[in-house]
């Protein structure tokens, strides 16, 4: 019997790690939640944070399937798009990319400080003294004060510093746990920011993995970042 084996690449963005299947010119299994944490899992598996699977779009230069390695599957994903574009522009050549999630379209861009990806809309959902919620495609508490019990619902974010414009963050991430960074946490934090503080500005958001800067406005936030190809290789199927 032969061996069916599955390209893939890996990546990380401030430590923050992901699996990337090219459903553009790969055949992939079906992608069950089984399969999913087989593939995610870091003894048995390949390892990483999210599995990310590029996909056919009619209307940009791929979509976007995002899975945490618990199974589950996330609706955006800043890091692992920063990282996807790079990808996606070495194999096509361009020096601009866009990719479609389930409620928009992303475009990134290489810059000087690695790739800046422009998120689209972060929407404010609700806010009192000690948190922000945020939606940016996916759902995101910002904490100022971990006073009360953190939701499973969505990613949360804790402000344990702040001097000037630099922000320093911990993150929890739905369907991960305890990761050392988040990219849509990242812009989330500056929503919150700019939501409490009243100004928009840019922001440089250090996590447990890293820098990111995050800038534009409410209406599309920019992330903006240094991505590192780590391995590439074959999965046995």
């Amino acid at each position: 019997m032969s061996i069916v084996t599955l390209p893939f690449t890996k990546m990380q963005a401030q430590g923050n790690d992901f699996i990337i299947l090219n459903g553009l010119t790969s055949e992939l299994p079906k992608l069950t939640t089984t399969w999913v944490r087989k593939i995610t899992e870091r003894r048995y598996g390949i390892g990483c944070d999210q599995l990310l699977v590029l996909i056919e779009s009619s209307t940009a230069d791929a979509g976007l399937r995002i899975f945490n390695n618990d199974g589950s599957e996330a609706a955006n994903c800043g890091n692992g798009l920063r990282c996807v574009s790079q990808l996606l522009m070495q194999l096509t050549g361009k020096e601009c990319v866009t990719i479609t999630l389930q409620d928009r379209m992303v475009k990134a861009e290489k810059s000087i400080h690695g790739i800046s990806v422009e998120m689209g809309a972060a929407m404010i959902t609700h806010a009192n003294d000690s948190h922000i919620d945020i939606n940016i495609g996916n759902e995101h508490r910002v904490f100022f004060e971990a006073t009360e019990e953190f939701p499973a619902d969505r990613n949360v974010e804790v402000v344990t510093g702040q001097i000037a414009s630099h922000v320093y963050i911990d993150i929890i991430e739905r369907g991960v746990g305890h990761t050392p960074a988040c990219g849509s946490g990242a812009c989330a934090t500056a929503a919150a920011i700019w939501h409490k503080e009243g100004e928009t500005r840019p922001l440089t958001i250090e996590m447990p993995g890293g820098t990111v800067t995050v800038s534009g406005c409410l209406k599309n936030i920019k992330l903006e970042g240094p991505v590192t190809q780590t391995f590439a290789g074959v999965f046995t199927l």
